[in-house]
């Protein structure tokens, strides 16, 4: 009994805190139309990426839909694959059935993949994004900021440089104040800015601080002319409406009519294999959409995209995103890794470890183009043609669903909901 009795004394003063924090920059989107390069890799290669993006949708949408029933009438905006990142990269130090749970809760099933599957995966993930050739902005990486008081395993150090390219950073957690500005610059570094004093103090029993980041600027492959953006309302509901920049353009993209969920598919693409899709549901359908939202859904809206013209209205908008991801895994059924049973001890020697904050947060801003102050004129002269039947009038003047993708790797870079474009509040 006493050897019992010590036995948890010592688990219970040697669960250290591991500060998990998530972190991303979301997206700049700009109009400054380059020359697009093909860049896409070679059949045959390493195809490791596409066998992990089913299980990085399904978590895309489940994560969406837990998201949506706190947020209420307000914006959503994150990146799953931030988060999917961080927590895989995590559960290389995770064990029995904290792994289990990770994995479960991240959606990939181990009988289908070995868990080396899995890293080699994100690993691909990562070469693809990060790739210096491709004409788009587009950075994603990994750092563990370490109290140097701690012993990681060389095992978990090596799997997590190798698989993850994370950065191993030493610091003194004894001194909070210094070990958050120093965390804080590197993220604003590393975010070109964007993101400034995220941290705003580290609990006292922290010893580890897991960051991933993402920075994406896109232009678009058909830019939005700013001289024909105006004033014009959005409705947030039947009553109430606000007034935003709408864009407009009058050209071909691919779309698709979903008259299932009732709702229109439009794709807007970015120079370097980079695309959007915007989900405009019909009035009253927005639920229904969202409750539809699954792998197996967006990718029969993409295969049934068709080129076509049409007049499409676009509000400018600028949004932000913050979500305690403690509190939403844990309604998701992943638990242990957040409590006392966690067992993370493939992290670091002789110290029981648990996630004790997990935090994300995105940004996103769209608009005509990033370089308004030039001395270049275009005009863009086009046959005049009587289309038959006329083009459809699509107007996002409503609540609408916007999913970023980057087509090298497969992934969903960002998700989310655009209520009110007006507003910049998380």
């Amino acid at each position: 009994m006493l050897c019992s009795f010590l036995t948890e004394l010592f688990r219970r003063t040697m669960k250290s805190a591991l500060y998990l924090c998530l972190l991303l920059l979301g997206l700049q989107v700009q109009g400054q139309q380059q020359e697009q390069q093909d860049h896409s890799q070679a059949e045959g290669e390493n195809l490791s990426h596409v066998k992990i993006a089913p299980s990085n949708a399904n978590f895309a949408f489940r994560f969406y839909k837990q998201i949506r029933e706190e947020a209420g009438n307000k914006n959503i905006f994150f990146s799953p694959l931030s988060i999917s990142t961080a927590f895989a990269m995590l559960s290389l130090g995770a064990r029995s059935s904290t792994l289990r749970e990770l994995h479960k809760g991240l959606f990939f099933n181990l009988t289908e993949m070995e868990d080396q599957e899995i890293h080699e995966g994100f690993q691909h993930v990562l070469q693809l994004l990060n790739d210096p050739h491709r004409e788009v902005q587009l950075n994603m990486g990994n750092a563990l900021f370490i109290d140097d008081r701690l012993k990681l395993l060389q095992k978990f150090l090596e799997d997590v440089t190798n698989f993850y390219y994370s950065e191993a950073i030493s610091s003194n957690f004894q001194n909070s104040p210094k070990a958050t500005k120093e965390i804080n610059k590197y993220m604003e570094k590393k975010t070109h800015g964007k993101i400034v004093d995220f941290l705003k103090s580290l609990e006292p029993d922290t010893v580890i601080v897991l960051v991933n980041y993402i920075f994406f600027k896109g232009s678009w492959e058909k830019p939005f002319n700013n001289l024909n953006t105006r004033d014009d309302d959005f409705f947030l509901d039947a009553k109430n409406s606000v007034k935003v920049k709408m864009m407009h353009q009058n050209k071909a993209f691919n779309i698709y009519r979903d008259e299932n969920l009732f709702c229109w598919v439009v794709e807007i693409p970015y120079t370097g294999n980079v695309t959007s899709l915007f989900v405009l549901p019909d009035e009253g359908k927005m639920e229904q959409v969202e409750d539809a939202l699954l792998k197996e859904t967006v990718s029969n809206w993409t295969e049934s995209l068709k080129k076509r013209k049409i007049y499409l209205d676009l509000p400018k908008f600028s949004v932000s995103g913050s979500y305690d991801v403690r509190s939403l895994f844990e309604k998701m059924g992943v638990t242990e890794v957040f409590s006392d049973q966690a067992d993370l001890s493939g992290v670091a020697e002789k110290t029981l470890l648990k996630v004790s904050k997990a935090i994300h947060k995105a940004m996103v801003d769209v608009r005509e183009n990033g370089t308004e102050a030039s001395a270049l004129t275009v005009l863009e002269i086009t046959p005049l043609l009587l289309p038959f039947p006329p083009p459809p009038h699509i107007t996002f003047n409503r609540p609408f669903l916007t999913i970023i993708i980057d087509k090298t790797s497969h992934s969903i870079l960002f998700l989310g909901k655009i209520v009110n474009p007006a507003t910049k509040e998380d």
